[in-house]
């Protein structure tokens, strides 16, 4: 049997277990590096996925180091996060030297007139006809989305629908007894219903969604996919002062840090919002100034169809 040195510098036999010992510590170091780098591919910061996958940051960082032994349920969550499959994350070969994620990281990088033809040949079903006539309304509470989406949807002859109030109508009972009931996870898989229901109800429509809705990865790919999306962005200053004119001081009651925590979402969530189709920022606008803006985007951006031009 061979030998190997112990801590004292002596030599003693090897343990059978020391083969497997190494090998359960490549893998830990493996899983690490394919986590980083799906991240990094991404371009997602460390904190987003930390939102997305319920993974504390201090987890994540000891992941991506390779120290640490993650149970196999919470990488699951951390590659639902990065959209990856599991198995390329613990497999014994390089995901990254297989054909299929070659080509997905040549996608990313591409031209975006580059990414609609392949698109276009790769799908049955242009984006354009799976999206229909619905716009969705994303962003942070207080940016604007409801009272905008109201006035457009009123201004225009189109339907507007809060999915909260879908939510809400559905099961019976308010969103506050829900959460307290079926807890954040059963108000997920709600919400996840709530937007297929209106995908099968409607063509045309303008839908606006709770803002930790993109921290979902499922249902926020089912938005992108399905909906023409515009993320309605204030500075957090106005979205805390919009919250309290509503009447609403539960976001200051008891928290001086609450400014603060509500920056920390903004900034998590940023790389999120910004993979919606648009942008409306509106900060330092009068409503009438946003609401011409929104309108303006709509028709030149045909999201609605003409018929509303």
């Amino acid at each position: 049997m061979s030998e190997i040195t112990n801590f004292r510098g002596e030599a003693v036999p090897a343990s059978p277990t020391n083969g497997i010992d190494d090998a359960v510590d490549e893998l830990i170091r493996n899983v690490g590096e394919r986590v980083r780098k799906a991240r990094e591919l991404k371009g997602l910061p460390r904190r987003v996925v930390s939102d997305m996958s319920g993974v504390s940051l201090r987890y994540l960082a000891q992941l991506e180091a390779g120290e640490g032994n993650i149970s196999i349920g919470l990488l699951k969550r951390v590659a639902v996060a990065l959209d990856y499959r599991i198995e390329w994350l613990v497999g014994d070969e390089d995901p990254w030297a297989s054909e299929v994620l070659h080509v997905a990281d040549v996608f990313r990088s591409a031209p975006a007139a580059t990414k609609r033809k392949v698109l276009d040949t790769l799908n049955p079903h242009p984006p354009e006809k799976l999206r229909a006539n619905r716009v969705c309304l994303v962003g942070l509470r207080g940016a604007g989305k409801s009272t905008l989406g109201a006035l457009v949807g009123d201004e225009l002859g189109v339907p507007f629908v809060e999915l909260n109030v879908e939510i809400e109508e559905h099961s019976g009972m308010p969103v506050n007894e829900i959460l307290a009931m079926y807890g954040q996870e059963g108000y997920r898989r709600l919400e996840a219903q709530a937007v297929d229901r209106v995908i099968s109800t409607y063509d045309q429509l303008i839908l606006a969604v709770a803002g930790g809705i993109v921290a979902e990865p499922d249902t926020y790919k089912t938005l992108l996919s399905r909906f023409h999306t515009i993320w309605i962005k204030a500075e957090p200053e106005e979205h805390m002062a919009r919250v309290r004119a509503q009447g609403d001081t539960r976001p200051m009651a008891g928290n001086p840090e609450a400014m603060d925590h509500l920056r920390s979402i903004l900034n998590s969530r940023e790389a999120l919002y910004e993979q919606a189709l648009e942008e409306l920022n509106t900060s330092g606008r009068e409503l009438s100034e946003s609401r011409d803006e929104l309108l303006a985007l709509l028709k030149d951006r045909n999201f609605l169809g003409r018929e509303t031009n």
